[in-house]
């Protein structure tokens, strides 16, 4: 995963042409870091995104922006667009985000 760390990065990675799957999360979250334990396998079985990171409490204003309310988010974006919006309360398992990923495939 790769770590995005100011806006530039951020609105570069949105519009690269690999669809972009962006996690929100902070350090201090737990449920980010249960995440972190099982987000591995899911990357490898759904390549055909580009994976990024983001620490909410770096860029705010991305956050607010794309409406990540609760953390950790997955959030996709084709050419500059957010297609798709996993809420935390929906991301805390490796099933609720492979079931997420698989839909956006359908």
């Amino acid at each position: 995963m790769i770590s995005i760390t100011t806006l530039e990065q951020f609105e570069e990675a949105i519009r690269q042409d690999k669809p972009a799957l962006v996690k929100f999360q902070a350090g201090w979250c737990p449920d980010c870091t249960r995440l972190d334990m099982f987000i591995g396998p899911i990357q490898e079985q759904f390549d055909g995104y580009t994976w990024y990171d983001i620490d909410r409490d770096v860029l705010p204003e991305v956050a607010e922006a794309y409406d990540v309310r609760g953390i950790p988010s997955l959030l996709v974006f084709k050419d500059g667009e957010k297609t798709a919006h996993l809420h935390s309360a929906h991301a805390k398992t490796p099933d609720q985000v492979t079931e997420f990923l698989t839909s956006l495939e359908r």
